[in-house]
């Protein structure tokens, strides 16, 4: 079986030494991913991000520049690549009004110990750290496959 290439665009928007995140449940309980989602034809990915984000939050945001680029080149039915855009915060207009499936809201997660929380992939936790503190991080990130070990440090 043939599998589709999904580009994503995804936001890192920081606020108060924080960061947002989408909070998801499942079987194995609750844990956090960037917000964002797949790009339409037509739409450039800064609208991309800037969509998803009101869409799953009621946050606008400006998109800036790409942070970070990440694969999932298995574990779905396509090979996702996401690139993940530094955002400006311009404030909460309103609810969310696409919530991602399994999603229970969101969350502002403390940069502190951000290495040890439930956000996936979990290559972009010390990068993101990385970010916030103004340290030089690699913007292409690699593969991050299903059963990969988690990433702490």
């Amino acid at each position: 079986m043939e599998r589709s290439v999904r580009t994503s665009g995804k936001a890192v928007v920081f606020k108060d030494s924080c960061v947002l995140g989408i909070k998801l449940h499942d079987t194995d309980g609750d844990f956090y991913i960037l917000p964002g989602g797949g790009q339409n034809a037509g739409e450039l990915l800064p609208e991309t991000v800037q969509r998803e984000v009101m869409e799953e939050t009621g946050i606008e945001v400006r998109a800036k520049d790409i942070a970070f680029v990440i694969e999932g080149s298995e574990g779905e039915p396509f090979h996702r690549v996401d690139l993940v855009f530094l955002c400006e915060y311009l404030g909460e207009n309103q609810e969310p009004i696409c919530p991602d499936t399994h999603q229970v809201g969101y969350e502002w997660l403390k940069i502190d110990g951000l290495n040890r929380m439930p956000l996936y992939p979990s290559k972009l936790r010390r990068p993101i750290m990385n970010l916030y503190a103004g340290v030089k991080t690699p913007v292409y990130l690699g593969n991050e496959c299903v059963g990969d070990p988690e990433i702490t440090d």
